[in-house]
């Protein structure tokens, strides 16, 4: 019998314990702005937050929904209507439960199966699945530069 060994450099609970650390500081974010400036404070004609984290709901656990089920529909931000800080809040922590249980459906083998996610992107699954982290690192990097620019002292970006 011949078997081979695939090596693994960070494992499926450790990868998805980062993407929930950067998770938890990016709601962190969320929480640090006042409600009028998350829905309307932007510099150099970016989106306001509250569209970037509309985003970051449109992307999490739809895609890996339609990772799990093979289904690659395309990308849309129809998160419902969410009018309160506190529905974004609500609608992330609802997210956060939501790509819990999609990832436990994802098996170790299927990282490295293609998937052309959104009808757009033919990657490897593990290459989407580091899109959304990178993607959110970069947006929510955008709300620290809002903040600052609103004279909030942003969380500190290692307490994830």
């Amino acid at each position: 019998m011949n078997t081979t060994a695939t090596a693994q450099v960070i494992s499926k609970e450790d990868l998805l314990n980062h993407w929930q650390g950067h998770r938890n500081l990016t709601r962190r974010v969320i929480e640090a702005f006042p409600e009028k400036d998350f829905f309307e404070f932007s510099i150099g004609g970016m989106r306001p937050f509250s569209k970037l984290v509309t985003e970051l709901l449109s992307i999490g656990a739809p895609a890996l929904k339609a990772i799990v089920n093979r289904d690659a529909k395309p990308y849309s931000e129809d998160i419902g209507e969410l009018k309160t800080k506190a529905d974004f809040l609500q609608k992330w922590d609802e997210a956060t439960v939501e790509i819990n249980s999609y990832w436990n459906q994802i098996s170790i083998e299927d990282f490295s199966e293609n998937f052309n996610l959104f009808g757009q992107y033919e990657f490897p699954i593990i290459q989407n699945i580091l899109y959304f982290v990178d993607n959110e690192i970069h947006h929510r990097g955008q709300g620290y530069v809002y903040l600052r620019a609103l004279g909030i002292e942003p969380p500190f970006f290692w307490e994830r």
